[in-house]
């Protein structure tokens, strides 16, 4: 039989792709998820929401955090689209990269959403040094609220920070979950300096379905009821969601 064009880099990307999972499933034994997932208990039982922001193809886990099926609906994930959707800005400041790089967006940002000082935020950059993402984290410290980062500490440790602070998220959060990309986030080297399978979307997706199941099992665990999201497409998940929506209200967003 003929071999597939390519099957090799396939499978090294296979290999890439699950043995930096088998990394965070250490980490889920050893218990160095257990911090953040305290963070987010313990804010759920106060009545707060989860924060999650993300700029770039971080964008993704802010998605796999807020607003989903099987996911916490206390949840909310803001955006920096929201400056022009919602706030002032003109949509031409959407295009390319200069927005996620601004640190003086953070302001007008913060004044687009209802935030309870009991909200907890979580934070994902793989580079973990752009101007908005440092500066929302800064400003989430600010007002008190705890924080847990996303990050590639190989990619992050490698880099100058962008933010006037000198700062890397990962020096303002309280907690730090390393997201095992490396630097520069693609895995296969395919010749001429050139390289492709980016990791960090897969290993942030699968660090926020840990953090949602490890925080609804640990309420599952203390007798009380973890407030999930049901599928809209099953028969009664639109009544189950709604209902618990409303303990929130604009809180959690109207796209929540």
């Amino acid at each position: 039989m003929t071999a597939t064009p390519g099957a090799t880099v396939f499978a090294d990307f296979s290999e890439q792709v699950s043995s930096r999972l088998a990394a965070l499933d250490d980490d889920v034994r050893s218990g160095r998820l257990d911090a953040a997932i305290d963070l987010i208990v313990d804010s759920l039982r106060k009545g707060g929401v989860v924060q999650a922001f993300g700029t770039g193809h971080s964008q993704a886990f802010a998605m796999e955090v807020a607003g989903r099926a099987g996911g916490l609906i206390p949840t909310h994930a803001l955006s920096l689209r929201d400056i022009v959707i919602r706030g002032s800005r003109d949509a031409s400041v959407l295009g390319g990269s200069g927005l996620e790089r601004d640190d003086t967006v953070v302001d007008e940002l913060f004044d687009l959403y209802e935030l309870d000082p009991a909200d907890v935020f979580i934070i994902a950059s793989n580079s973990g040094v752009n101007g908005s993402i440092v500066g929302v984290a800064l400003r989430a410290k600010e007002l008190g609220h705890p924080l847990i980062a996303v990050t590639s500490l190989e990619h992050t440790n490698a880099v100058t920070p962008k933010h006037p602070s000198g700062k890397r998220l990962s020096e303002v959060a309280d907690v730090v979950i390393d997201n095992r990309a490396p630097y520069g986030d693609a895995t296969i080297t395919l010749g001429e300096g050139l390289s492709a399978g980016a990791v960090s979307s897969i290993t942030a997706a699968y660090i926020a379905q840990l953090l949602t199941l490890g925080a609804a099992d640990r309420l599952r665990a203390a007798g009380e009821v973890p407030p999930l999201y049901v599928s809209a497409n099953v028969p009664g998940g639109d009544e189950h969601n709604d209902a618990l929506k409303e303990r929130y209200g604009s809180r959690i967003g109207s796209l929540a």
